[in-house]
C-alpha cells in the first residue's frame, strides 16, 4: 500500500490503461510479445530446482503466463493491480512461494510499493520472478516524433511512456528487501513495413499513450506523416522495412532465508539471472 509519508508521482493514468487493454481484448489483442515473454518466464522458473504450490500472476495482462504456470504449479492465481494508487494488492502475508508478473509493472505509479506488497507476500526462500517493459524500447518511436513535432507544431510532448532502465529496477529490488536481486535484459528487435503498422500493434496491445500529461488535443495529420517519414529515414533496413526496439527486463529475487549465501558486494555480480535463480532455487 501507498505509504502516507510520501508523495507518489501519477505518471500513468491506470483507468485509462484498464479500458484500452479491455478494448484490445475485445478487438482482438496482438499477442506476440507476451506470447514470447510467457514462453521465456517459464523456461525461467523451470531453471529453478525447486516445486512450487502457492503462486500469484500479478496483472499480467491475458492468461498466456497463467495457463502454462499451471501445469507445473499446484495453485496459480491472478491477481489484479488496482487502478487507484491507494488500493493494496489482494495478496496476503507469507502466502506464495511464488510470484510472476509479465509486461505489467511498468505502467504502475507507485512501484515500490508493488514491490514491497509482493515481498511481504512470499513465504521465506519464496521466488518473485517478472519481466517490464524498460531500456530503449521505441526509442525509434520517441525520436521520430519528437522531430517532427519539433518541426511541424514548434514543441515537444510526451508521446511515450518513460522505461525505467537495468540499474534502477534492480535497485528497486534491493529496496523492496529481496535477497539476491538479479536483473537482465532481453533486446527484441520487431520489423514493420511503416511506423503506422508499428502503431496499429500498440493499439491493439493496449499499449498507447497513457501518461498523465499527455496531450489531450489532436495531432496534426502532417506531424504523423513527418514522424512515419523521419522514422522510414532514420530506422529502415536495407529493404525499406523499418525497426521497433522492445526492452525486456527480467527482474528476480528471493524473500530473505537464512539458507540463502551472503549478497556480493555492490557491483561485483558475475551471474546472468538463469544462473541466479537455478542456484538459490537447488534443494536444500
Amino acid at each position: 500500500m501507498t505509504s502516507p509519508s510520501r508523495t507518489v508521482p501519477r505518471l500513468f493514468d491506470r483507468a485509462l490503461l484498464h479500458a484500452r487493454q479491455d478494448r484490445a481484448l475485445k478487438y482482438g489483442s496482438a499477442t506476440f510479445l507476451l506470447d514470447r515473454v510467457a514462453d521465456d518466464l517459464i523456461e525461467r522458473q523451470h531453471a529453478v530446482l525447486r516445486k512450487f504450490s502457492d503462486a500469484a500472476d500479478i496483472g499480467t495482462p491475458g492468461d498466456q503466463v497463467r495457463m502454462l504456470l499451471s501445469a507445473h504449479v499446484k495453485h496459480v492465481n491472478a491477481v489484479t493491480l488496482p487502478a487507484s494508487d491507494s488500493e493494496p494488492l489482494a495478496l496476503a502475508p507469507a502466502s506464495l512461494d511464488l510470484a510472476v508478473s509479465a509486461l505489467a509493472l511498468q505502467f504502475v505509479n507507485d512501484l515500490p510499493g508493488v514491490l514491497a506488497q509482493i515481498r511481504r507476500a512470499l513465504k521465506p526462500d519464496g521466488l518473485f520472478l517478472a519481466a517490464v517493459i524498460g531500456g530503449d524500447t521505441l526509442t525509434e518511436l520517441r525520436q521520430s516524433f519528437a522531430e517532427a513535432e519539433s518541426e511541424i507544431e514548434g514543441g515537444v510532448s510526451p508521446r511515450v511512456s518513460p522505461f525505467a532502465d537495468l540499474r534502477d529496477l534492480g535497485a528497486l529490488l534491493q529496496r523492496a528487501g529481496f535477497a539476491l536481486p538479479v536483473t537482465d535484459v532481453d533486446r527484441i528487435v520487431v520489423r514493420y513495413d511503416h511506423a503506422f503498422a508499428l502503431m496499429q500493434d500498440l493499439r491493439s496491445m493496449g499499449a498507447t499513450n497513457i501518461l498523465v500529461e499527455r496531450r489531450r488535443t489532436p495531432s496534426r495529420r502532417a506531424t504523423f506523416a513527418r514522424m512515419a517519414q523521419v522514422y522510414a529515414e532514420r530506422f529502415s533496413d536495407p529493404d525499406g522495412r523499418i525497426r521497433a526496439t522492445f526492452d525486456i527486463v527480467w527482474l528476480s529475487g528471493w524473500a530473505p532465508h537464512e539458507s540463502q549465501q551472503k549478497p556480493l558486494k555492490p557491483g561485483s555480480a558475475k551471474m546472468s539471472l538463469a544462473e541466479a535463480v537455478k542456484k538459490a532455487g537447488e534443494p536444500k
